[in-house]
């Protein structure tokens, strides 16, 4: 039977691989926590997301302006039972009336003006806030957002 020979460049090998290894472990597992708030949350008081309402302009081939508006972000990620504080922005367009699908919320975004909605959902899924005026292409939409609850 042959003897285990280790020389010194195995032991360096070795050592160095169960550094690096603990190390990923380490940051993993005790400093790394996931994804953390950049601001300061108060414990108890609701997340708050910023929207602002958006407009796209482009002029087609045969000179033809097309126009679309958007909420920004379209996509926003909640907890279920999460509290979350909606600070919607008017940017682009006199007003959005809009409604969140599968809630009794309703308000309007007006140009210049922020419209703040408190929202907490008991159900996990995909709710859409939807702008009344702009619902599909034919009115320059459709202005969704989607909040996904989980």
């Amino acid at each position: 039977m042959g003897a285990l020979i280790l020389s010194a460049k195995k032991i360096g090998l070795i050592a160095g691989a169960l550094v690096i290894a603990f190390a990923a472990y380490m940051i993993v597992n005790v400093v790394w926590k996931g994804a953390v708030p950049t601001i300061g949350m108060e414990k108890g008081e609701p997340r708050v997301v910023n929207l602002v309402t958006g407009e796209f302009k482009a002029e087609t081939k045969d000179g033809q302006e097309i126009e679309a508006y958007r909420w920004d972000p379209g996509t926003i990620f909640v907890e279920k039972g999460e509290a979350v504080q909606l600070n919607i922005f008017g940017v682009n367009g006199q007003e959005h009336p809009f409604y969140i699908e599968g809630t009794d919320i309703k308000g309007t975004v007006q140009q210049g003006k922020e419209t703040v909605v408190d929202v907490k959902f008991d159900k996990e899924g995909i709710y859409r806030l939807i702008c009344s005026t702009h619902a599909d292409t034919s009115t320059n939409g459709p202005m969704i957002a989607y909040i996904v609850v989980d």
